[in-house]
């Protein structure tokens, strides 16, 4: 809402870590939380992963993890990187070679699962192999791949048990005068991942990647993400998100600025306000809805928009936005630009008119951005 104040109680304090850079994007201390998938290509299929990275990269992603399972797909991450409009990270489980390998190839960030990657002379190979690179870590910690003798000492995954992990392995990284590194808690429970990373951000000031692993399909995980991801940003906690879903990256991506947006935390693209509309709708609000967000994709500056069916809350959720539309009756409603009334328009054409509206805003906000940062110079 860029016409309106920040509000006090709106604000959100983050919790205070220390930054490090993956590729060219920073990640904690002030910088804002970034957004994160994963490609679910075979990657060696060069072409189609490069494809899906430069689709996330679109929508929004600032980092995409690609997975690098074998020697050929080493290989190929050489390529992708290359193609890449966005840093890479090479997801790397059970073999310390293929992190090496991941650096040599241009990888930005090397992600490492501490229960499945090896020794902890197999874990110093991969530290050297970044350092050397100029790559960034995750320590990725999982409750479904924790290691043996903390299933031993605690009977189960645990909050507990998924802390010392990683804190196990943050003593080996600083151990070997490797700080530039940012550590995930994940599990499928979001019970269990909260409180993993409540805990784990009491005990570092390393930045932290949020996710609810393995969260399910677009509708059943993106509910789960945003009840756990929520409570944590909520709290301040997160430096940088990825929402794992059984769909397409693309979704995952929508679904991370979606929960960022709601929270005031971020913010690119339109975001709509909508009715759920009722009988006395003087339009086809979800119709009109569907529409305008497939017509706006394309608008990456933060701007708001309403659409709201009658007159009941239409003008007060107007006030809030830099477009809004009200139904009214006899087939017309009411456009409000930046709070205030407009003019009215008839049902018929509405949509052309409201993307020529926001269309237009969108490219005032950016100038104006322009001008302000001409003149801070």
């Amino acid at each position: 809402m860029s016409h309106n104040p920040i509000r006090p109680w709106r604000s959100i304090e983050r919790r205070k870590s220390r930054q490090i850079m993956v590729g060219n994007v920073p990640v904690g201390g002030d910088a804002p939380i970034s957004v994160q998938t994963m490609t679910n290509t075979v990657t060696t299929d060069v072409a189609g992963t490069i494809a899906q990275v430069q689709a996330a990269a679109e929508a929004g992603a600032d980092i995409v993890r690609v997975s690098v399972p074998d020697e050929a797909s080493s290989k190929a991450l050489k390529e992708i990187v290359a193609e890449s409009p966005v840093p890479i990270v090479a997801d790397i489980h059970f073999h310390y070679k293929r992190g090496i390998e991941a650096a040599e190839a241009g990888a930005a960030c090397l992600r490492i699962n501490p229960g499945n990657i090896g020794s902890q002379d197999r874990v110093r190979e991969v530290i050297a192999a970044a350092r050397d690179h100029g790559c960034s870590m995750r320590i990725g910690v999982n409750a479904g791949s924790l290691e043996k003798h903390l299933l031993e000492k605690y009977g189960e995954p645990c909050p507990e048990a998924m802390v010392e992990s990683g804190l196990e392995h943050i003593r080996i990284l600083e151990d070997n005068d490797f700080f530039n590194f940012k550590i995930s808690v994940k599990a499928s429970d979001v019970f269990l991942s909260a409180a993993a990373y409540h805990a784990l951000a009491d005990a570092t000031d390393a930045p932290l990647h949020l996710g609810i692993t393995e969260a399910g399909g677009l509708t059943s995980g993106t509910i789960k993400s945003s009840i756990g991801l929520g409570n944590l940003l909520w709290a301040g906690i997160g430096d940088t998100i990825r929402v794992s879903l059984s769909a397409d990256p693309v979704e995952e991506v929508k679904v991370g600025y979606e929960i960022l947006k709601s929270l005031g935390l971020r913010h690119r693209g339109v975001n709509i306000i909508s009715c759920p509309s009722c009988a006395r709708q003087g339009f086809d609000v979800i119709k009109t809805v569907e529409v305008l967000e497939e017509r706006l994709a394309h608008i990456h500056t933060p701007m708001s928009l309403s659409i709201i069916g009658c007159v009941v809350n239409g003008p007060g959720e107007a006030l809030m936005t830099d477009v809004g539309f009200t139904g009214g009756g006899a087939g017309h409603g009411m456009v409000y630009m930046a709070g205030k009334q407009d003019h009215r328009i008839g049902n018929e054409g509405m949509i052309d008119h409201i993307v020529e509206l926001v269309e237009k805003r969108a490219a005032e906000i950016e100038a104006e951005a322009e001008a302000a940062e001409e003149a801070a110079e």
